[in-house]
């Protein structure tokens, strides 16, 4: 367990940083990599924790994978070319990367076995395991493969239609993998639209998938091939600053190189109807994922109501739209985000008690949370509770805060930016 003395009450922030590479194109791409013939090279790889728990569970299925200067080569040996570990894949604090694996597993016709951390252990997998029981995986585990440690011995799968129960793009992922080792057809329906950088990166090796309206298709037996993939920046980690730029007195901060998925842009969306003096600019139009810079300016800011099929494309940055709330005139409510309670941490309940521990009038829902603004933030000691999202959340509150404020268990925020801290010195004037 570690502690942060974080900086507060700071004059303004100003400069320019890249923000690292997107956490759940950085995951895909070591799994399309190793899937697919050939090699694959990906730039701007995120060298977090969890990424690298990817890159780890692949070696021990017997793929070549290299790390040289910022870049990775995966050394792909096609679907039918990963072999049985010897030993138990570990995935860390990575849901992206069980759930995902066990769909690429399920095609697979030998046995595994998947651990994670004390976090892992607490979240469902039954939104993955049973459908691919259904599909005729064979898996087993903790309350009938709820939990982990979860086994797995993959074969023969069959396709199917299925109508995913929770807005989940891991879940559509997982089932998507299943799929393209399927006999024939499968289609997963959507009632929600949720990100869609699996099905982009179907097409970017080579492969063929049919999206229209809320259902995506995708026929089994395809092979897929090594290409490069320059993974753009995630607009999960700029949102941290994004905010930090609208709410410290001040400040200017410009974002190069983010990611700027349609699927992932509810953050732009939500701070432009709060009022926030934010610009895109540099925008690239690319076929696999679009990206660009922004511009983001001190702000006077309202309430809003964000809910419905919003949710799923900002709902990784709720912790920290809680704190722009904060210090928005009106009051800000957030429905429809019972997903939040089965994440790294409950961050419903998380957020509202270690905002409220600052000075924040903040309350849980059922769903979500009721932000009343505009609040003062004092000083106090907080907890990131293992949680990464949370950690940076709390130490962009730091900046405001007027006394002094102790982060526990800061090293959380390594798992998706592990150099959140530098960057956020860097700004500091």
């Amino acid at each position: 367990m570690t502690y942060a003395q974080l900086t507060t009450n700071i004059k303004k922030l100003e400069g320019q940083i890249t923000v690292p590479g997107d956490k759940s194109i950085s995951h895909r791409s070591i799994m399309f990599g190793a899937i697919s013939n050939g090699l694959t090279t990906v730039t701007n790889f995120l060298m977090g924790e969890d990424c690298l728990s990817t890159i780890s569970c692949f070696r021990k299925l017997g793929i070549d994978i290299h790390l040289e200067d910022d870049q990775v080569l995966v050394h792909g040996k096609g679907l039918d070319g990963l072999k049985e570990p010897s030993d138990i894949l570990d995935v860390g604090n990575s849901g992206t990367t069980i759930r995902l694996m066990l769909g690429i597993l399920s095609g697979c016709p030998f046995y595994t076995t998947l651990i994670g951390d004390h976090s892992i252990g607490k979240r469902p997998m039954t939104r993955v395991t049973k459908p691919l029981m259904e599909m005729g995986a064979l898996i087993d585990g903790r309350n009938n493969g709820e939990y982990t440690p979860i086994s797995i011995r993959g074969g023969s799968l069959k396709s199917f239609h299925y109508t995913l129960p929770v807005a989940s793009a891991q879940v559509k992922s997982c089932l998507l993998f299943a799929g393209m080792q399927a006999e024939g057809t499968t289609t997963i329906i959507e009632s929600v639209q949720t990100r869609d950088h699996t099905e982009r990166m179907i097409r970017k090796f080579g492969g063929e998938v049919v999206v229209k309206d809320r259902s995506v298709t995708i026929q089994g037996g395809q092979s897929f091939q090594g290409t490069t993939v320059h993974v753009p920046g995630d607009i999960s980690s700029a949102a941290f600053f994004l905010v930090a730029g609208a709410i410290v007195p001040n400040s200017e901060i410009h974002l190069k190189n983010v990611g700027l998925n349609p699927t992932r842009t509810g953050i732009i969306d939500v701070m432009k109807d709060m009022g926030a003096d934010l610009q895109i600019v540099n925008e690239q139009y690319d076929s696999f994922e679009p990206v660009g810079d922004i511009v983001i300016k001190y702000s006077s800011l309202k309430g809003t109501v964000i809910e419905g099929e919003l949710i799923p494309r900002l709902i990784d940055e709720i912790p920290i739209i809680a704190l722009l709330a904060t210090q928005a005139e009106g009051v800000t409510v957030i429905k429809d985000a019972e997903e939040l309670k089965v994440k790294e941490t409950n961050r419903i309940d998380t957020v509202v008690n270690e905002l409220s521990k600052l000075g924040a009038r903040i309350e849980a829902t059922k769903d979500g949370m009721v932000i009343y603004g505009r609040s003062t933030l004092q000083g106090g000691k907080v907890d990131s509770h293992g949680d990464h999202r949370i950690g940076m959340m709390l130490a962009i509150a730091g900046l405001l805060c007027q006394g002094d404020v102790a982060l526990t268990n800061k090293e959380a925020i390594s798992v998706s930016y592990p150099t959140f801290f530098s960057h956020l010195e860097s700004l500091i004037q």
